[in-house]
């Protein structure tokens, strides 16, 4: 019995944007610029991998994803991983205009 293990890099379907987009409304305004920005410049390339690596950062207060956003913290424990680390870098890239 073979098992295969879901392409992580494949392009996220219509759909799973989405829930994704739903999944990451945040109640603090700063925090929802900045995903915002990061949708209108990746949602067209997000792949599996990504939208996983978002999902995780999403699991997180909304302080302590601001302060991930914004640099005053850095990834720590499970979210040192480099798909988490590469999305963050997105995220922040994608910083809002004061």
């Amino acid at each position: 019995m073979s098992h295969t293990t879901p392409d992580l890099d494949v392009p996220l379907d219509e759909r799973a944007l989405s829930k994704l987009r739903w999944r990451c409304r945040r109640g603090l305004l700063e925090n929802d610029l900045f995903i915002e920005r990061f949708f209108d410049h990746h949602a067209n390339s997000l792949t599996v991998r990504q939208a996983e690596a978002l999902g995780r950062l999403m699991d997180l207060s909304d302080n302590d994803l601001l302060d991930l956003l914004l640099g005053r913290k850095t990834p720590q424990a499970e979210l040192a991983d480099p798909d988490v680390v590469s999305v963050l870098s997105l995220l922040r890239a994608a910083r809002p205009t004061a």
